[in-house]
Order: structure tokens, then C-alpha cells, then sequence
């Protein structure tokens, strides 16, 4: 695992290097379904929005680099869902397979369960294996596959949902 490695929570200023990571994956993975990159507007608007919900985004810096982030939000918009989350990791290209995913998964289930939420989930396209065996590695089960759901680069993506349950019963 990466040693030179710090996990702490975002920051405004922190905003840019998220950007850049999120508009490389929309433009070359699977692992967002979305085609257009983002402004720094729309990273804003996000992070404000985590802030105003109480969810927690962290970072993953290297020296003065931001190499990936992690956070979790609403799975549903209906009141009933008020205890599951759905989670997002992402890592910088340069940095994947250095162990970074594995360093920013923690600090997002110690915040779930402070939060007294009762379940995580993560939506994954089905052919990253690297994403779903971290998951795997932090307890995650999936739970169900979605097939061709999403359409980029010219084919049809099946969706995998992997879920962690926090706590057996609500408080």
C-alpha cells in the first residue's frame, strides 16, 4: 500500500485536481456513465451540495497531488432510503493499482456509521474487475447486475450493484 499517501477530507481548493480526475474517467472509462467533462462550476455545485447534505468527500494527496477522492450520497430521493448511500471512488490514471482505492473506502464506512446510515452501496460496470474486487476486499456483495443499461464507446454496459450492510438494525 502507497505510504506517501495522506486521506483527509476536501477542501475548496481541492476542487481543480478532483476535475481533472473526474473528466479523465468520463472521457476514458467505464466508470462514470457520462460523455461530456465537467466545469469546475459543476464540481462546485457538487461538493456544496455534499457539504449542505452532511456527506463527507476525502482526498487521497501525494506531495501537493490529488491522486484520487472518495464520497457517498443519496441512493434514492424517496424518504425511505434515508439510510442507504451510494459510493464513488475514483483514482487518478496515473495512480490506479497502487492501492489507493484501498485508502479511501475506510474513511467512508467510519463515516457512514458515525452518520447512523445503514447500508453502502456501489454501482460498478460490470467489466471493471479492479473496482469490484476492491469492494470485494472491504466486505461489498453484489447483490444484482443490471444489463445494458448504459450505452458508451459504442457498446451496451451491464451495471453491477455491490452493497455493504453497516448495521443489522435501526437505532
Amino acid at each position: 500500500m502507497n505510504t506517501g499517501v495522506i486521506i483527509r477530507e476536501a477542501k475548496e481548493n481541492d476542487l481543480p485536481g478532483l476535475l481533472e480526475i473526474y473528466n479523465e474517467i468520463i472521457l476514458n472509462t467505464t466508470a462514470v456513465f457520462e460523455y461530456e467533462p465537467h466545469t469546475l462550476e459543476m464540481r462546485r455545485n457538487w461538493f456544496q451540495t455534499k457539504q449542505q447534505q452532511g456527506f463527507p468527500v476525502f482526498v487521497a494527496e501525494e506531495g501537493e497531488q490529488i491522486r484520487g477522492f472518495s464520497s457517498f450520497g443519496p441512493f434514492r430521493a424517496w424518504a425511505a432510503y434515508l439510510y442507504s448511500v451510494e459510493n464513488s471512488v475514483y483514482v487518478s490514471e496515473e495512480a490506479r493499482g497502487k492501492g489507493i482505492g484501498k485508502l479511501l473506502i475506510p474513511p467512508l464506512i467510519d463515516a457512514a456509521q458515525k452518520l447512523g446510515l445503514h447500508t453502502l452501496i456501489a454501482s460498478i460496470e460490470a467489466t471493471n474487475e479492479a473496482s469490484i474486487r476492491l469492494h470485494n476486499y472491504f466486505g461489498f456483495k453484489e447483490v444484482a447486475c443490471f444489463k445494458e443499461v448504459g450505452w458508451k464507446f459504442n457498446r451496451w454496459l451491464d451495471l453491477k450493484f455491490l452493497q455493504l450492510i453497516l448495521n443489522q438494525t435501526k437505532n
